[in-house]
């Protein structure tokens, strides 16, 4: 679906639990506006607006945006571009997506701590990837990428390989989330929350392996 086509799209008739388990992300948007998508996700977002007296408009906008994001970007070839595309598309994501699954995870495994497929351990892994990646990030931002705006630096290969290095890591806290959610397969009987934990739990999964490929594969062999 194109960026135009989730813009003109209507969440208005779904219900919350729906969009909730189909769109990573909406679970800080219904939890901000107070819209209680697990015991309450039978309503639609028409009827839980209405109820709490908020604007749909704004709402089925808001939601929009959150979908715009979860599209495939463009890679653009300009490393500047490039980077930006880095910074904000993958960067930026994993910082507001990241504490919003680490909150769904332990509300998870302490509502559900007696389900034998409940994902004991899963809330403490992501937040250890919150610290982790953050400061991986971090050191992107401050160090490697000023470097690469300035066309490269004789020494830059030493942060490259850090980077690098860090990535493996990065790959197998992946391999241990699909471990601990048992490739992110929510139970028959998964309430809306658990859903919306492993589609979000998914998609940092498939944007981190992107996030990824395009600095491994693409952005740091250009200084190598």
């Amino acid at each position: 679906m194109s960026a135009t086509a989730v813009s003109e799209a209507s969440f208005a008739d779904r219900t919350l639990a729906d969009i909730a388990a189909s769109l990573p992300g909406a679970t800080r948007v219904f939890r901000r506006s107070k819209l209680d998508f697990c015991c309450g996700g039978g309503m639609s977002l028409a009827d839980a607006a209405a109820a709490k007296g908020l604007s749909l408009a704004a709402l089925d906008s808001e939601l929009a945006g959150v979908a715009a994001l979860a599209l495939p970007p463009e890679r653009p070839d300009a490393t500047e571009d490039l980077i930006a595309l880095v910074e904000n598309r993958y960067h930026a994501v994993h910082r507001r997506e990241l504490p919003e699954l680490v909150r769904l995870a332990r509300r998870v495994e302490a509502v559900h701590r007696d389900h034998p497929a409940a994902p004991h351990g899963l809330a403490d892994r992501l937040e250890r990837m919150v610290g982790e990646l953050e400061d991986h990030m971090r050191k992107e931002e401050q160090i490697l990428f000023p470097l690469m705006r300035r066309g490269g630096h004789p020494m830059i290969s030493q942060p490259i390989y850090v980077m690098t290095a860090e990535h493996d890591e990065h790959g197998a806290h992946l391999r241990e989330l699909e471990r601990l959610t048992g490739g992110f397969q929510v139970p028959e009987d998964a309430c809306p929350t658990w859903r919306a934990l492993y589609a979000g739990a998914q998609k940092l999964a498939e944007d981190l392996m992107d996030h990824i490929h395009i600095e491994n594969n693409v952005l740091f062999p250009r200084f190598g």
